[in-house]
This record gives C-alpha cells, structure tokens and sequence, in this order.
C-alpha cells in the first residue's frame, strides 16, 4: 500500500478536507489556532449532518443533543445506503443497526444489531441516561427502545431490497472500499467552551453475515473520546478498527503530544502491518477523523476516496467535491470566489503532477 498521500489545505473559505487521488488520503488542517466550536463529520452526508447539529448547537440546547440531531440526519435519509433507513441489509435481506454517543464526561451509551428503529442514536442516548449500562445488543436493545416510545417501521427500502436480491444471485460477500462514498457517520464535536462530543451510527458492512457487529457501537474502536485531550471516529471494515481498538489509540496519542494527524496516521500505519499479508487486504479500507481540545483537527485514510465534512464560525459554506473530475463545487461569497479557484487548481494541479511522480510507488508500503 503506498505511502503517497494528497490534501487541500486552508482556501481563503477555511478548509474541508479533500481526500487524495493518491494512495493513501490525509486530510489535514494544522498550524490554527485554538478554535471552536467546530464540527467534523465522516463523509460527504455529513454536511448536511453537520449543519444540522450546528443549528441546533448555536440554538443554546447543548453539544449532546446537537451531535444526536446532526447524525439523524443521515440516519433518515434513504439515499444514505450504510447507515439508518435504507441502509444495506445483511446477507438474510434484514437490516440491522448500530450506534454509540459519547459526552464530555466519559459517558456513553450503545446499541448494536438493533432492528426496526430509525433512530438506534437515540437510543443510544437513552441507554447511557436511563440504564447502568453501556451496550445493549439486539432484541433486549429493540425492547428496551420499544419500552422509551419507539415504534417499529421497515426500515428495508425497494432500492435496498432490490440491491440484495442481485446480491443474493451470487452471494459473494467481498466489502467493497468507499463503496458509493458512503459509509458510517462519524461526528465529533467540540463546543464554544472546548467540551467534546462524538456519535457514530450505521447499518454496517453490506450482506453481512446475520449477527456481526462491526466497529460502530463499540466504545473505544469506533469512538472515542477525552475531555482533556481529543477525540477521535473511525469508518471503513470494522473487523481491522476492532483489532487495533483503533480510535482510543489515536486519542491516546494525542495525550502523548501527538497532533490530530499524526495520531490517525500512526494508527492507519498499524492497521495496514497488521493485515497486509492477509485475504482481506484487497477491500481494506479504514479511516480516522481526530480533533484535540484545541480545535485543531485531520484525517487519513488507508486508501484513496474518503473524506470527511466541516463547519465552524468561519466554513459555514462547506466543501463539496467531486473527486473523479478534480472539481470542486462550493457556495461561497461572491468575493471569495476568484481566491478560492486559484487557490484550488493550484492544489488539484500539484495533485495530479504529484500523482504522476508516484505512479509506480503504488501498493508498496505505507
């Protein structure tokens, strides 16, 4: 796996990272100052997410509902194929939910292989207010959520359903890496007094097998955070995040003076030695979202095609890119405009010359 790497920095908007057309993605925005609040979000249906949870963070109801409000956005949104209503069923045609919330004080709440609620975010959230517990898994989370009010829908969409059922003509279960750029949304949160926040939900690994859990709702693989030093979400094949228990590893290299990028790479690095020789190398795919309490915040990624979302007092006009085509579309003010397109084909050219250099560096080493 290559080393080879590609980020757009600041633009005169602020920045929303740009994953790389290179081997391995970085997504980075170092030397800022202490800034907050600010809102990351894995993929690009976290900007609406994200805008949501804005809205309600700026509307005084606090960094835990906002970053509850913000993922149930993609949750509801069918177009969003791995997460919620919609999402992937697994190999038996059964939609199956997973979800984790974390607040400043090292709560947190969890559900896994949750089935026929919309929102397991939510109920996530009632798990860690209204239980002793941390998890709750299958049907004693479905009754649990029945018990808070939930009513139970088919969250198996026509779209979905016939998605499966072309599956099930061959039922060969590979992942397939960024499949349609989406995959689970991970959120973190830091807010106008430096508290931090995280939220992970998704629908989990197409076809699956019924039962498996991946990273999501595990409290230290697909989310982790601490109040005194970052935190850090996680996307891509559970089973490698798991093993490393990946994102409380890049928060506890943050603790060790570790930046937000640094702290993802290292962990990247280690996932990639882990299972290079392994059968599942060829769809591997993880990436890390990290912020510190001073707002300073990156991503990487194993391979190409991942990005992930911004919004703070600054990037309220978010990103959008379109990688095959090197172009970016983005609402901005009008005079923002001339800067941001110079600035931009400078990177996206320095991109593709850099790319060209590399061509044969590819799929060696990280």
């Amino acid at each position: 796996m290559s080393n080879r790497r590609n980020f757009i920095k600041k633009s005169a908007l602020g920045t929303l990272g740009v994953s790389s057309i290179l081997g391995c993605d970085e997504l980075n925005n170092a030397n800022i100052k202490k800034t907050y609040p600010r809102i990351i979000s894995t993929w690009n249906h976290g900007l609406d997410a994200n805008k949501k949870a804005w809205e309600v963070l700026k509307n005084g109801n606090g960094g835990l509902s906002a970053i509850e409000e913000g993922v149930k956005v993609s949750e509801a949104d069918p177009k969003v194929r791995s997460v919620g209503y919609g999402g992937y069923p697994d190999r038996e045609g059964i939609v199956t939910l997973d979800a984790c919330i974390m607040d400043k004080n090292s709560n947190c709440g969890s559900v896994s292989f949750l089935q026929n609620i919309k929102h397991p975010i939510s109920v996530a959230r009632h798990v860690m207010e209204d239980t002793p517990h941390v998890m709750l898994s299958g049907k004693g989370a479905l009754d649990f959520a029945i018990s808070k009010g939930y009513k139970q829908e088919n969250l198996l969409t026509d779209d979905s359903k016939k998605d499966w059922l072309n599956w099930k003509e061959k039922s060969n279960y590979k992942p397939v890496i960024n499949i349609e750029n989406h995959d689970t949304i991970s959120m973190l949160l830091i807010d106008d007094v430096g508290d931090l926040y995280g939220a992970c939900t998704t629908s989990g690994a197409a076809w699956k097998m019924h039962g498996r859990v991946g990273d999501s709702p595990i409290i230290g693989a697909g989310l982790f955070l601490d109040n005194e030093v970052g935190a850090a979400a996680a996307t891509g094949l559970g089973e490698a995040i798991i093993k490393t228990s990946g994102s409380a590893m890049v928060v506890e290299l943050m603790r060790q003076g570790a930046s937000p990028l640094e702290a993802c790479k290292t962990i990247v690095k280690r996932i990639s030695k882990i299972h290079k020789s392994g059968p599942e190398w060829d769809y591997l795919q993880v990436g890390f979202i990290a912020i510190n309490k001073n707002g300073e915040y990156a991503g990487y990624s194993l391979r190409k095609g991942f990005n992930y979302s911004l919004h703070d007092e600054k990037n309220k006009n978010l990103l959008i890119f379109i990688k095959l085509l090197l172009i970016c579309w983005v609402i901005v003010k009008k005079d923002d405009v001339i800067l941001f397109i110079i600035r931009y084909c400078f990177y996206a050219i320095l991109s593709c010359c850099y790319n060209g250099c590399l061509k044969h560096f590819h799929a060696s080493k990280i």
